[in-house]
């Protein structure tokens, strides 16, 4: 049976007020993320159809909370409480936060080629 843990994880990525440990197992990725700073993130999906992540999500927020925008609407998720966002929403993540989420790797991996694109033309 596959299975990770934040340690054993083996991609990490990190840049300014966020750190993310992944690894796919069984055709989804299992992320352990944690936010050292509150971030608006719609920007970032700029170009992507309705300029949103295109990727759905299941999650758990283990502490703190985030924020997910769909339709015009917020939904925020608080720690204890475990998600579901379907595709076409944009993150505000906030600092103090950490989430271990579920995502289908090639839908993943197809939004995060634009918006890698994006934080990179951010600076």
């Amino acid at each position: 049976m596959p299975k990770v843990s934040r340690e054993t994880a083996s991609q990490v990525e990190s840049m300014d007020g966020f750190e993310g440990r992944y690894e796919e197992v069984g055709g989804y990725t299992i992320g352990f993320e944690s936010y050292s700073q509150d971030a608006d993130m719609a920007p970032f999906f700029k170009g992507l159809p309705d300029d949103s992540c295109q990727c759905p999500h299941w999650g758990v927020v283990l502490k703190g909370k985030l924020a997910y925008t769909q339709g015009g609407q917020e939904e925020v998720v608080e720690a204890g409480e475990a998600y579901y966002v379907p595709p076409g929403h944009t993150p505000k993540i906030f600092a103090g936060t950490e989430v271990v989420e579920f995502s289908p790797t090639k839908e993943l991996n197809e939004t995060m080629e634009v918006v890698m694109k994006n934080v990179e033309a951010a600076g």
